[in-house]
C-alpha cells in the first residue's frame, strides 16, 4: 500500500520537508521513493504540491498522513470521500484553579503621593523631640548584627584594597 507522506530535509534546526508517495512499510528517512510531489517549508508556510500527481495517487489508494491531508485540504486539492482529518479536540487545563485570570484578585496598596510640604520651626522641632519607638532600634541593632564587619589591613607604603565579605553558603 503507498503512502502519502513527508519527508524531512534541511539542515539541523531548520527543518524542510518533501511530500513523498513510498510504500507504507518503508520509513520516511529511507531513500526509496516512488514519486516526489511537493514540498513544505514550515518555517515560510509556502507549499507547493503538483495536484495533478496528487490526484492520481489518491484515485489510486495511496493513503495521506493526518500533516498531509490538512496541507493538500488547504491547497484546494479534493480529497476523496474517505480520507479522514484529524479534528482539533480543545485541550483540557489540568490545575485550573492556578491559571491568572482564576486567581482571587489581589489587593493592590493604593499609591502614596509625595508632595512637599513647608514645615513650620514648631512642627520641626515637635518632630525632633518626639521619642523614637524601642522596637525599631532593637530592629537596628539586630539587623547592624547580623550584617558582616571586615576589617581590612591597610599598609601605608602600598596601597592595598580592602578584602571583600566571605559570601554565605545557600
Amino acid at each position: 500500500m503507498l503512502a502519502i507522506r513527508m519527508q524531512r530535509t534541511g539542515r539541523k534546526g531548520h527543518a524542510q520537508f518533501r511530500i513523498v508517495v513510498q510504500e507504507s512499510r518503508q520509513t520516511p528517512s529511507s531513500a526509496r521513493v516512488v514519486a516526489s510531489i511537493g514540498t513544505y517549508n514550515p518555517h515560510t508556510k509556502e507549499v507547493k504540491v503538483d495536484s495533478e500527481k496528487v490526484t492520481f495517487y489518491l484515485k489510486n489508494g495511496a493513503q495521506p498522513s493526518e500533516r498531509v491531508a490538512t496541507l493538500l485540504k488547504k491547497e484546494a486539492v479534493k480529497l476523496p470521500s474517505w480520507v479522514v482529518l484529524a479534528k482539533k479536540e480543545k485541550k483540557t487545563t489540568k490545575n485550573i484553579d492556578k491559571l491568572r485570570k482564576n486567581r482571587p484578585a489581589e489587593k493592590v496598596a493604593p499609591a502614596k503621593e509625595e508632595s512637599i510640604v513647608a514645615i513650620d520651626a514648631e512642627t520641626k522641632d515637635a518632630i525632633q523631640e518626639t521619642p523614637i519607638a524601642e522596637e525599631s532600634v532593637v530592629k537596628a541593632t539586630v539587623e547592624a548584627e547580623a550584617v558582616p564587619v571586615v576589617e581590612a589591613a591597610v599598609d601605608k607604603s602600598t596601597k592595598v584594597k580592602p578584602k571583600e565579605a566571605p559570601k554565605e553558603a545557600k
